[in-house]
């Protein structure tokens, strides 16, 4: 559950559904906005949202919308050293890497469906969607 002062970091898989209406990725951002929790996303996720090929025009607009609400961290030489050490360490594939590694530089809780492969990072928190 989203409570104040909470801290997030989106997996790419958090935003896909709820762009598809599902419910329990609604009822997370609605509470997530109404409490202003703080949300972000790696660079690398919005990379990810873009590469859809069958993206329509209104679902680019979704996803450009919705990214107006959540800051986007970079991918600069800190944590590409933290998602390489993270993805050979714990055999991980580097988008996910790189995800775990801005959740540890934000200091931030992963939401995500993908629980199997985050939770073998014993330095990040985790919460299922």
């Amino acid at each position: 559950m989203v409570n104040y002062l909470s801290v997030y970091t989106l997996d790419t898989n958090t935003i896909i559904y709820y762009l598809k209406d599902d419910p329990d990725a609604v009822s997370f951002f609605q509470r997530a906005f109404d409490l202003n929790a703080t949300l972000y996303i790696s660079a690398i996720t919005e990379a990810e949202l873009f590469r859809f090929s069958k993206l329509s025009e209104e679902e680019t607009t979704q996803i450009e919308n919705l990214l107006r609400s959540i800051f986007l961290i970079p991918v600069d030489s800190q944590i590409a050293r933290s998602a390489g050490l993270i993805g050979r360490t714990y055999n991980i594939e580097l988008a996910d890497s790189i995800i775990a590694a801005t959740a540890i530089f934000t200091a931030s809780t992963i939401v995500t469906r993908n629980v199997r492969d985050f939770k073998k990072v014993p330095t990040i928190s985790i919460q299922p969607l």
